[in-house]
């Protein structure tokens, strides 16, 4: 009788300590570095507004001429209230006034008012009450046909306003560089061009800035991706005979 041949079982998979040790450190790091980062950043922050305003404050009110140690963020608590105070002044009409002027003064100054309107425009859009920050997330077919990127809708645009055709049904679509979401680029598509995702603006930027290992834990409910996809148009004024 012929003997059977024998069935060679795959030995057991052995790690080395030192491949743990570099599993730890690097798991270790992964849960340490967002922390350390996010600490740094707000003790920047802080020791930033710090140096610049409390050398502006009076004698008086400086609570570091009084304790035997500095109290960290006192500057950064003053330029909010300041920056909440000049909020309030520009509420009333003497205060619109100034600021007006203030304006005028800057728009008609070489050179430093391209920095002024360009700064303010960011910031008006930014913190505007209205709403006018991204609207939804989108896929485009960008920069290639095939390839898709993630994008962001700014706003409905007709294309009469950007000199094509009136009436053409176009967006506002903002494609983000990664991991830096501030830079970009901005260009105009066709509404039937766009697939509209069901996830929030959060939720698309974290997937750009994590440059695409983070994706969103649940889809929007049926509701929300039926208002989600449903382009709005601002409907255009007749005018009368």
């Amino acid at each position: 009788m012929s003997e059977k041949p024998e069935i060679l079982k795959p030995l057991p998979v052995r790690t080395s300590m030192l491949s743990r040790l570099r599993t730890y450190f690097f798991t270790g790091l992964v849960i340490t570095a967002p922390a350390a980062i996010t600490i740094w950043a707000t003790l920047w922050v802080i020791s930033s507004f710090d140096g610049l305003v409390k050398p502006l404050i009076p004698f008086a009110y400086n609570p570091d001429n009084y304790l035997p140690f500095k109290i960290p963020g006192y500057g950064l608590v003053f330029a909010l209230a300041f920056i909440t105070v000049i909020g309030a002044l520009g509420a009333n009409l003497v205060g619109r006034t100034l600021l007006g002027w203030w304006d005028k003064l800057l728009n008609r100054t070489p050179i430093v008012r391209s920095i002024y309107k360009g700064s303010k425009q960011i910031f008006e859009t930014i913190f505007s009450e209205k709403g006018s920050s991204f609207k939804q997330v989108c896929l485009v077919e960008w920069p290639r046909k095939g390839t898709w990127s993630i994008g962001f809708i700014s706003r409905d645009v007709d294309g009469g306003t950007i000199g094509l055709e009136k009436g053409r049904r176009m967006y506002s679509v903002y494609v983000s560089t990664t991991p830096n979401p501030t830079s970009g680029y901005v260009f105009f598509v066709d509404v039937t061009e766009v697939k509209i995702l069901t996830m929030s603006v959060e939720d698309g930027l974290k997937l750009v800035i994590s440059m695409g290992l983070v994706f969103p834990d649940a889809p929007l409910s049926a509701e929300a991706e039926l208002l989600v996809a449903k382009p709005v148009m601002k409907p255009s004024r007749k005018t009368k005979a």
